[in-house]
């Protein structure tokens, strides 16, 4: 999804700070020249100073925190956030149980009742202000430096004066490359790419739904496609507008608009489509997994049910299936970037397709995408062991990161890459 977007938000945990996924998503972005607006969440609850946040951020990632709203107090203490461009409190009400708000108030700094509350907010908006932490819209632009917001997402509280900033701050498309590096003219012929893939948002009908970052030109309902890979035509007689599981018809869309587009059967990630089917974008990148499990099909009288359901996940990217070249199907391994995505498709194929799984541990902790030449040499080293994506793209596993090192170390020539490329 990332890949689609001309600007990001990142939601950090108050009490946690940069985690470890929240570190790759900006390094895709970074990559990609996203702009990222950051938003720190939770500030109602315990959790780390806004100075050591602040610093986390800039240690973490390497950009420069530019805070444009500033909390006083934090957990219990939190009684609002100041907003440093023109010095005025939007205070956070709570209700009598001290369980929520009960208005968001736009007031003064001037009126906080708690003088220790004032003392401190000044003592720190003047610090930010000594050390040049104004915002800076080129900074911003370039991917050198993020806006930072505070508030409860719980509470909706702060949400007011992040989504404003997503409307002022946030550039507007820009012509976008395709794979030879030349920009398409927004103006041109319409074209763009599948970022995302849905199966089943209406379990009745059993639905498609690929979804569609229009890149170039104008979008209208009715108008026929062509996929650059495959040279196939397709109709968007049925082209909706989607938010959440709510669709509606959509006529027309323009560079940076999202159009679901529905029974998109043959439709990849990735794949471009444009009114000729000569435009081909850059294929999406996404992280090497983590985290692997062994999938059983507990049913075998509903083989055909967990074969579809897998390729299904595996499309829509829920988790990525490795397969042996000896056992196939038979005993796949699910891939995931996080644990919690062996839930959801556990859930979705007992639910959705009427397959029970049984996951169990694998001895792998480490994947690595790798070549054809290196997949021959890699298969003869102990403990390593190839598989392959349903794409094609071959993937080598390694039981912890100390025999991946090793290899490395040992066999430099060898293809081994951290983000696997479709």
């Amino acid at each position: 999804v990332v890949s689609a977007v001309d600007a990001a938000i990142i939601v950090l945990d108050a009490a946690k700070g940069i985690e470890a996924q929240t570190l790759k998503l900006f390094q895709v972005a970074q990559a990609r020249g996203i702009p990222l607006i950051t938003f720190i969440n939770k500030c109602d609850r315990p959790g780390l100073a806004p100075l050591e946040l602040i610093d986390d951020i800039e240690r973490q990632l390497g950009i420069r925190a530019m805070p444009v709203t500033w909390p006083i107090g934090m957990g219990g203490d939190f009684v609002g956030v100041a907003d440093r461009r023109d010095g005025s409190l939007w205070a956070f009400d709570r209700t009598a149980h001290g369980a929520g708000i009960a208005a968001e108030r736009q007031t003064s700094l001037k009126d906080l009742a708690d003088g220790e509350h004032r003392s401190k907010a000044r003592i720190e908006l003047e610090l930010l202000e000594a050390v040049g932490a104004d915002y800076d819209h080129k900074a911003f632009l370039a991917g050198e430096a993020t806006p930072v917001f505070f508030g409860s997402a719980l509470w909706n509280f702060g949400i007011r004066l992040l989504l404003d900033a997503v409307v002022d701050l946030v550039p507007p498309p820009e012509p976008r490359p395709d794979k030879s590096g030349l920009a398409l003219a927004l103006d041109g012929q319409c074209s763009g790419f599948v970022f995302k893939i849905q199966t089943n948002l209406d379990p009745r009908h059993r639905d498609r739904f690929a979804y569609l970052r229009v890149c170039s030109g104008k979008f209208e309902r009715g108008m026929t496609l062509v996929y650059q890979r495959t040279g196939r035509v397709f109709s968007t007689k049925y082209a909706h507008q989607m938010f959440g599981r709510a669709r509606d018809t959509i006529e027309v869309a323009g560079p940076g608009d999202v159009v679901g587009l529905v029974n998109a059967v043959d439709v990849r990630i990735g794949d471009s489509l444009s009114e000729d089917g000569s435009v081909a974008y850059p294929p999406i990148p996404s992280f090497a997994p983590e985290h692997f499990k062994i999938a059983r099909n507990i049913d075998t009288a509903r083989y055909k049910q967990f074969r579809r359901g897998i390729t299904r996940l595996d499309q829509e990217g829920v988790v990525q299936v490795l397969r042996h070249p000896d056992r196939g199907d038979q005993q796949p391994i699910f891939a995931a970037v996080g644990p919690m995505q062996f839930e959801v498709a556990i859930h979705r194929l007992e639910h959705e397709y009427g397959a029970r799984v049984e996951l169990t541990p694998s001895q792998f902790t480490v994947a690595r995408r790798t070549d054809t030449d290196s997949a021959v040499e890699l298969n003869q080293i102990r403990d390593v062991e190839m598989f392959a994506r349903t794409d094609g793209t071959l993937i080598a596993l390694f039981p912890h990161r100390h025999r991946l090192d090793a290899v490395v170390r040992d066999h430099p020539e060898l293809t081994l890459d951290s983000i696997v490329v479709a």
